[in-house]
C-alpha cells in the first residue's frame, strides 16, 4: 500500500487528507445518530400530547424535565410559548434541531465532488511527465511511458474511490434528516391542533358560564 500511495505522485497527500477528513465526518455522524436513537422516546412523545388534551402543562413540565428527545424539546419550546406563538416558536426551535442534524453534511458533499477532480488532476500531471519521459528517451523505450501512465491512473482510481464510498453515508444521513423533517412536522402539527381544540373548548366554556 505504501508502494502504491508513493507511486501515485503528489496529489496522493491531498487525496489522503480527503479521505482522513470523510472518515472523520462520517464516525462523528455515526456517533451523533446514535445518540439521537438513545434519546428517542415514543412514549413520552405520545404520553405529552395526551397531557396536552387536558392542558395539564405543569405535569408535562415534570414529565419532559432532562428529557434529550428533539421531539420533546421542539414541543417543549411550543408549549412555553403557547399564549404567544406557538407555531413559530416551534418551527425555530425545530430550524435548530435539523441544523445540528446537517451539521459537516457539506464537507462530505465538497468531498464527493473534489476527489475524482483530483484523482483526473494527478492523472493529468502523471500523463505530462509520461509524455516528457518520451521525448527524453524515445519509442525505444515505450516501457517507461507505459508504466508512468498506470502510476498516474492511481490517483484517478484513488479519487473515485473516495467519492463512491462516501455516497453511500451522505445518503444515509440525508435520509435521517429527512425523516426528522417529517417527524418534527407530524408532531408539531399535532400539538397545534390538540392546543385549538382546547382553547375552542375553553372559550365556548366561559361563553357557557356567561
Amino acid at each position: 500500500m505504501l508502494e502504491i500511495f508513493i507511486s501515485g505522485g503528489p496529489v496522493m497527500y491531498p487525496l489522503l487528507a480527503c479521505s482522513v477528513i470523510v472518515m472523520t465526518v462520517i464516525i462523528e455522524r455515526i456517533i451523533f445518530w446514535a445518540r439521537v436513537n438513545r434519546h428517542r422516546n415514543q412514549l413520552l412523545v405520545d404520553e405529552v400530547l395526551e397531557l396536552c388534551r387536558t392542558g395539564d402543562w405543569e405535569l408535562v413540565r415534570e414529565k419532559t424535565t432532562g428529557s434529550k428527545d428533539y421531539i420533546i424539546r421542539i414541543l417543549i419550546t411550543g408549549i412555553l410559548h403557547r399564549e404567544f406563538s406557538m407555531t413559530r416558536a416551534m418551527e425555530s426551535a425545530g430550524a435548530e434541531e435539523i441544523k445540528r442534524m446537517r451539521r459537516y453534511m457539506g464537507v462530505i458533499d465538497t468531498m464527493i465532488t473534489v476527489a475524482p477532480l483530483l484523482g483526473i488532476f494527478g492523472t493529468v500531471l502523471g500523463i505530462i511527465t509520461s509524455f516528457d519521459v518520451l521525448g527524453t528517451t524515445g519509442i525505444e523505450h515505450p516501457e517507461a511511458v507505459t508504466a508512468g501512465i498506470a502510476q498516474a491512473l492511481l490517483t484517478t482510481a484513488t479519487g473515485l474511490g473516495i467519492a463512491i464510498l462516501s455516497v453511500f453515508p451522505y445518503n444515509y444521513f440525508n435520509s435521517r434528516v429527512e425523516n426528522a423533517v417529517l417527524s418534527v412536522e407530524k408532531y408539531a402539527t399535532s400539538l397545534e391542533i390538540v392546543y385549538e381544540k382546547l382553547a375552542q373548548g375553553s372559550a365556548t366554556q366561559k361563553g357557557n358560564l356567561k
